[in-house]
């Protein structure tokens, strides 16, 4: 029970955060310069719709145990660019950091859901 509080913790954070852009229950500063532009980009094409919704889907995914490993491995690359926003876009590392390592960890005790993927065919 102790490995998947990892897992927990990733799926609470990008359900509450993926729900907060749909329901609006979290108050947001506005986005100023680079960042406001960025973020013009990405609410106009309706990308961050796409990827919010995403974070949702994978937030259950990672509640339920048999499919706990795809959401892992689906959320992997939100967290990396949310850490890549952070670092070159914000200039400031925040949460970024922690996701990612959370979702190294969560990823790490779950290893033996990707054995199968990753073992030698011999």
């Amino acid at each position: 029970m102790l490995k998947q509080i990892p897992s927990y913790l990733l799926a609470i954070v990008y359900l509450v955060f993926g729900l907060n852009f749909f329901l609006h229950f979290i108050p947001m500063p506005a986005p100023t310069g680079e960042i406001a532009t960025y973020f013009g980009i990405l609410y106009t094409t309706k990308y961050l719709l796409v990827v919010k919704l995403l974070e949702i889907s994978c937030a259950i995914l990672i509640f339920i145990p048999n499919t706990r490993a795809l959401g892992l491995l689906l959320i992997a690359p939100v967290t990396v660019n949310i850490l890549l926003y952070e670092l070159l876009i914000a200039k400031a590392p925040g949460i970024g950091v922690v996701l990612l390592l959370v979702n190294i960890l969560a990823i790490v005790f779950n290893k033996d859901s990707y054995m199968g993927i990753v073992k030698s065919g011999k």
